[in-house]
């Protein structure tokens, strides 16, 4: 990509998220797409602007003058928030208070990072003392305080500036170059995604679940991302900030809980949910605070989901007619399927078994593996062939690579919408989680059974039986579906039609093994599994191809 020059910043750079434009992810990340489109619906969102990937793909090639270049088009974004919000940033008598927050164009859930409450400063915190009370107005200090020399000042002894302009500045280029941390080159890696993609920046005005008692923020599912059950599933936590959700550190309540204390806002949330469930015909992942009683929407992207529920997912969208029959098919990877089709524990050997821990069942799947506390000693172990269990008192994005290692992922504190829960759904690795302090750490080095699907964590390798796939109606229903649009048929032994002999010599397990037989002109096989062979020939640019 041609090199922009610094002097000539293009119109798109920074966009404000008034509703006027819904601007594609590739240039404002999914997190600023979903919110134009929520505030476009005239659903109940902070304002916002955002700075586009083509920023920070300048910014890490050219260094701060492609901020010096936008500083004024920042201003103006700036003005929008103070508009909407009836406050101004700097201002110590009604001070604008803001997030800073990494944007990808494909979700990485927790692998950058996320400025919150900037705009804290001395005159701030006194102004907010007195309009919010001193003990709304210390807890806030402290959340940015902790944030920004973690992520900004990366735990230096530099003090934070007192200049809210000055901290916005470096948060936008920290948030920048956690494109390029560790984790999230990792991340990348690991999905096949784009290393040049660059993440958007966004500024949104705060809204404070921390305000009082009848604010707090949490997580709604608009269906179970474990099980992939039709209902509703989320967490709340009263008087916090979205980063005690995700980080796991504090015990978070059922969405019940929001219910009993505030019905008309639970009832508005659900409602809210089932909309952007049919206007992105997808199962939503929606962030939400309840500042004083007033509910706003923070976030929505497709849910992150396990193998079962991936599988749960597509049958029912495509069986409601949310989504045709092929999108319901290409919402299911042939790896998820082959995780779901993997043996599982035999009933027997699990009543006799000893109940090491039991906590929330996060990712289903059933594993077993020498329990490792610490993420970098789980990665050297499983390069030498071992399976380890990772347990930790909670997880964070720094310990991604030996949660990558894993065979199961365990902690001791965290709810279902945890970061350790978030990521093993979506490695499709067997989680359990918050099964209580000094749970399991004890355990180190010893062999353990872990069970995502009920959440126990037991002792010694059990015996696992094998599921039968063509038993389920889910699979059933996305194998038939797929038959019709793949470009490569796929039997069962007992089904295959006459003259489809049996191909020994094709590795059908991986999708490589696929694509090479595709490669090979071969268009029918008889396998154990024939969805997962189906999925992976879709997924097979001839599969693209058939579909233009």
């Amino acid at each position: 990509m041609a090199a922009v020059p610094v002097g000539a910043p293009d119109p798109a750079d920074v966009l404000i998220l008034d509703g006027s434009v819904t601007p594609p992810a590739e240039l404002a990340g999914g997190k600023a797409a979903g919110i134009a489109g929520m505030t476009a619906a005239g659903l109940p969102v902070p304002p916002a602007f955002v700075l586009t990937t083509g920023v920070c793909r300048r910014f890490l090639a050219e260094g701060g003058g492609v901020l010096d270049a936008l500083w004024g088009e920042m201003r103006q974004g700036m003005a929008h928030l103070e508009s909407a919000t009836g406050r101004r940033f700097g201002d110590p008598a009604a001070p604008l208070l803001v997030s800073v927050r990494s944007g990808a164009p494909t979700s990485m859930p927790g692998m950058m990072d996320t400025v919150l409450n900037l705009g804290m400063t001395t005159a701030a915190r006194n102004a907010l003392s007195i309009s919010m009370g001193e003990t709304y107005a210390r807890d806030t200090q402290e959340r940015f305080a902790q944030l920004f020399r973690g992520v900004v000042l990366r735990d230096g002894q530099a003090a934070i500036p007192d200049d809210p302009w000055r901290q916005l500045r470096l948060a936008v280029e920290a948030v920048f170059r956690s494109w390029l941390s560790p984790r999230a080159v990792v991340y990348r890696k690991r999905h096949g995604l784009d290393d040049t993609a660059g993440t958007a920046v966004t500024v949104q005005a705060m809204v404070f679940g921390n305000a009082d008692e009848r604010s707090g923020t949490g997580v709604l599912f608009t269906r179970n991302p474990s099980t992939g059950a039709p209902e509703p599933f989320g967490e709340w936590m009263t008087r916090a900030q979205g980063e005690d959700v995700v980080s796991g550190t504090r015990e978070p309540q059922p969405l019940s809980a929001l219910a009993e204390l505030m019905p008309d806002v639970h009832t508005s949330l659900l409602e809210h949910a089932r909309f952007l469930e049919r206007h992105h015909r997808d199962v939503q992942d929606i962030e939400f605070t309840v500042e004083s009683g007033r509910l706003w929407l923070l976030q929505t992207r497709s849910a992150k989901r396990a193998p079962r529920a991936a599988v749960r997912f597509a049958a029912a969208l495509g069986r409601e007619g949310l989504v045709d029959e092929e999108t319901a098919v290409r919402m299911v990877t042939a790896e998820q399927v082959r995780a779901l089709v993997r043996p599982g524990l035999d009933p027997e050997q699990r009543a006799a078994a000893v109940l090491l821990a039991r906590g929330l069942p996060a990712c289903p799947g059933v594993a077993s593996g020498v329990v490792v506390t610490d993420p970098e000693e789980a990665e050297s172990r499983a390069a030498e062939g071992e399976s380890v269990v990772l347990a930790r008192r909670t997880t964070s994005p720094h310990d991604l690579a030996g949660m990558m290692a894993a065979v199961a992922i365990v902690t001791e504190i965290g709810g279902a919408t945890s970061h350790a829960a978030v990521v093993g759904r979506e490695l499709g690795v067997p989680c359990v989680v918050g099964c209580g302090e000094g749970a399991l750490l004890g355990h180190a080095g010893e062999t353990v059974t872990v069970c995502g699907d009920t959440g126990e964590v037991l002792k010694g390798a059990l015996v696992l039986t094998r599921v039968s796939e063509d038993i389920d109606p889910d699979l059933r229903a996305l194998t038939g579906w797929a038959r019709r649009f793949a470009p490569l048929a796929a039997w069962r032994p007992e089904e295959a039609p006459a003259g489809v002999p049996p191909r020994p010599d094709l590795d059908l397990s991986t999708d490589q093994g696929v694509a090479a037989a595709l490669a090979d002109g071969v268009t029918a096989v008889v396998t154990e599994h024939p969805l997962p062979v189906l999925l992976a020939a879709l997924a097979h640019p001839r599969g693209s191809a058939k579909r233009q």
